[in-house]
């Protein structure tokens, strides 16, 4: 039976705005975008974030122009149990806030992009000003990808398109159960859906 995978997205609801994660003790990651990577990292340390907009307090948002996944306790504990091969959970204090919460990085990086499905696909070209995303997507809108190259996979980042955070539908699922989410899920297997 063919597995279901869901992009995970920003939503288009009312949620608080949480800036880029940068270390506890002061300053900045060297790399702030690496928790969207795709690939395991060293244990960055103690790390913090501030509310940026108050709005409404949600329980696993993008943060920052990086757009790192962060989660509430209990959005930690679904990748944890869900996922435990295919994320890593970095402690993280949001200002002002008792409840800890969790840097959610993906660790899987994974050529499944069913390029013939997709909807559209924009790539760089080679004279783009980033020379070094040349041959990788720009954008893809209706992504779909190839569920019998995931593995055994349950969170992942597609190889040339690490924008997109992909979970499986287990993950959906048991996140949807924890529920004040600031995120919705786009299915990226099966047929396309009308526009």
């Amino acid at each position: 039976m063919e597995r279901n995978f869901y992009w995970v997205n920003i939503a288009d609801v009312p949620q608080w705005y949480i800036t880029t994660p940068v270390p506890a003790s002061g300053g900045a990651f060297a790399e702030p975008w690496m928790f969207g990577e795709g690939h395991p990292l060293p244990d960055p340390g103690p790390s913090k974030a501030r509310i940026r907009n108050p709005g409404q307090k949600r329980a696993l948002v993008f943060a920052g122009v990086e757009r790192t996944p962060i989660g509430s306790g209990a959005v930690a504990n679904v990748f944890r149990t869900q996922a435990p091969n295919d994320v890593q959970l970095f402690p993280i204090t949001i200002e002002g806030e008792p409840e800890q919460y969790f840097i959610i990085n993906a660790t899987k990086t994974v050529d499944c992009i069913d390029e013939a499905k997709c909807r559209q696909v924009q790539h760089y070209a080679e004279d783009d000003p980033f020379p070094e995303y040349a041959g990788e997507y720009r954008w893809i809108h209706g992504l779909r990808i190839d569920p019998s190259k995931t593995g055994d996979a349950h969170v992942l980042r597609p190889r040339k398109f690490k924008t997109a955070l992909i979970v499986s539908e287990e993950v959906k699922a048991a996140l949807e159960q924890v529920g004040n989410l600031g995120v919705h899920f786009e299915r990226v297997t099966g047929p396309q859906s009308a526009p």
